[in-house]
């Protein structure tokens, strides 16, 4: 059965044997060392002023972020299932927010969120997705975060990563935290949170918040190879198997050939005659939109050995979602358009003709060579 689900993604061969090496103790000279050799690539990774590993999934690190960098009031952006998960987060500890609210496959924009901003006085936090995986949108995040601070850099820019932190290249020039997971981009198994922090954002922390998540006391211990509390061993040392092969394949690499296969598969799926979801889409995953996305789904998996998401809330049944993220092989990719090809005759939709995989091979080889000129 071939993974295309948004997260959890494929393990890699070479991770997973990584992670069956014998156990050993977090609070050793050993663990330490791996520890360090991690938060060096990670620094790379992130490009932030520093970074922090989390034993928890993608929304303790949200609520890491919330509770440690949000003193007054949150503003919020809800295009989906994740971002809402912000203003919960916030009103469950007692802070005031205030929320953008827009149809799931629709980018909030620049002026809406500076006219929020100059509305109330007393927002301190803006925490937002730069892919919101619930429809599969790209929210126009670096441009927000500089306008921000344009208007008022005391405000902290909180950006949910998790599914975009190993996709692209993101400029963290006016973001303050970014959050990333474990399971989506970087390829291991749920269960660990990293999160990258400005300068800016180590100042607001000061003694920090909260007692497992006070990322003060996160900051003090990681800065000495070691954690406040029991590490996540096991996933440290997937992670750091992760990020060797991702430093040696190269970042910029990984990320054009994500933009690729992301630009190639929508192109292959339009080609036959089905409609991508989200006005702006993120690179992390190709959305459909479809009156059908239940039965194309059950096909894909029972016929033809492809696994993808459906939708959640309003949008179950409604779309079915293709995940870009990680090392993917171009011919797994090929396969996957072709099977929904294949799901599209079944259901007397069109003729199989071949124009998917076709399509597939011609928009990302020719880019290949476009760029190799």
């Amino acid at each position: 059965m071939l993974l295309f689900t948004p997260g959890p993604t494929p393990v890699p061969e070479s991770v997973r044997l990584a992670m069956a090496e014998p156990t050993i103790h977090h609070r050793t000279p050993e663990f330490e060392a791996i520890f360090a050799e991690t938060r060096a690539l990670l620094f790379k990774l992130f490009e932030t002023d520093e970074v922090l590993m989390l034993a928890s999934t993608g929304t303790g690190a949200m609520e890491a972020a919330v509770t440690n960098l949000c003193r007054n009031t949150l503003l919020f952006v809800n295009s989906g299932k994740f971002g809402e998960r912000f203003g919960k987060i916030a009103k469950a500890h007692g802070l005031a927010t205030m929320e953008i609210k827009n149809a799931w496959d629709t980018p909030v924009s620049v002026e809406e969120v500076a006219a929020a901003i100059k509305a109330n006085p007393h927002i301190d936090a803006i925490a937002i997705q730069i892919s919101e995986s619930a429809g599969g949108l790209r929210h126009p995040v670096e441009e927000i975060a500089k306008a921000v601070k344009e208007i008022n850099p005391e405000i902290m820019v909180i950006a949910d990563g998790i599914t975009a932190v190993g996709v692209e290249r993101i400029d963290v020039t006016y973001i303050d935290c970014l959050i990333a997971g474990s399971q989506k981009a970087l390829m291991l198994p749920p269960g660990l949170a990293i999160l990258g922090l400005s300068r800016a954002a180590i100042d607001k922390i000061g003694a920090g918040r909260g007692y497992y998540l006070n990322l003060a006391s996160e900051i003090k211990k990681q800065r000495q190879n070691t954690t406040a509390y029991t590490a996540a061993t096991t996933l440290v040392i997937g992670l750091l198997a992760v990020l060797k092969q991702m430093d040696a394949f190269g970042f910029g690499k990984l990320y054009c050939d994500t933009a690729r296969r992301a630009k190639s598969t929508r192109f292959a799926l339009e080609a036959i005659g089905l409609h991508s979801y989200p006005q702006s889409p993120a690179r992390s995953m190709t959305t459909i939109d479809d009156a059908e996305a239940s039965e194309i789904r059950s096909i894909l998996k029972e016929e033809y050995g492809v696994n993808v998401a459906g939708g959640q809330d309003h949008l179950k049944g409604k779309i079915f979602r293709i995940n870009q993220m990680g090392f993917i092989e171009t011919y797994a990719s090929v396969w996957v358009v072709n099977a929904v090809e294949l799901a599209l005759a079944k259901l007397g939709r069109r003729a199989y003709d071949g124009t998917a995989s076709r399509v597939y091979n011609e928009e990302y080889f020719k880019s290949m060579l476009g760029k190799a000129r």
